[in-house]
């Protein structure tokens, strides 16, 4: 049971990189799995699937937002993303692609308006 788990972060490490994540030299606070950098900056355990945020030494912890939940939701709708194109890659049905693909574009639209959330709400604190 526990080598099916290693596999899959493994696979999912994997998938990260395809995807243009880069491995960096930092580990997990939480697992110690290695860390990735995703596309957008982000610092992402391929093991634990959530967002990370390093505060180094003498540093102040950032602001901590009320917007923990749309962190959530973005962290789940990316994860959904990356099954999906798991399963585009894998599947030759033109149906299913078409199902896919729609799924995909609506899961990207989400996220898309997730952010824009987000910004305005940091502009908005900002003000």
């Amino acid at each position: 049971m526990e080598a099916k788990a290693e596999d899959k972060h493994i696979k999912r490490m994997a998938e990260l990189l395809r995807q243009g994540a880069t491995l960096t030299d930092l580990s997990c606070p939480a697992c110690g799995s290695p860390l990735f950098r995703l596309k957008d900056g982000t610092l992402w355990c391929g093991k634990d699937e959530k967002k990370v945020i390093i505060v180094k030494e003498g540093e102040e912890t950032p602001p901590t937002t009320s917007n923990t939940a749309m962190e959530t939701l973005e962290t789940t709708l990316m994860t959904k993303v990356q099954d999906i194109q798991g399963k585009i890659q894998r599947t030759d049905d033109v149906e299913e692609l078409k199902k896919l693909s729609a799924t995909l574009s609506e899961l990207l639209d989400n996220m898309e308006k997730i952010r824009k959330m987000k910004r305005t709400s940091r502009e908005t604190q900002r003000s």
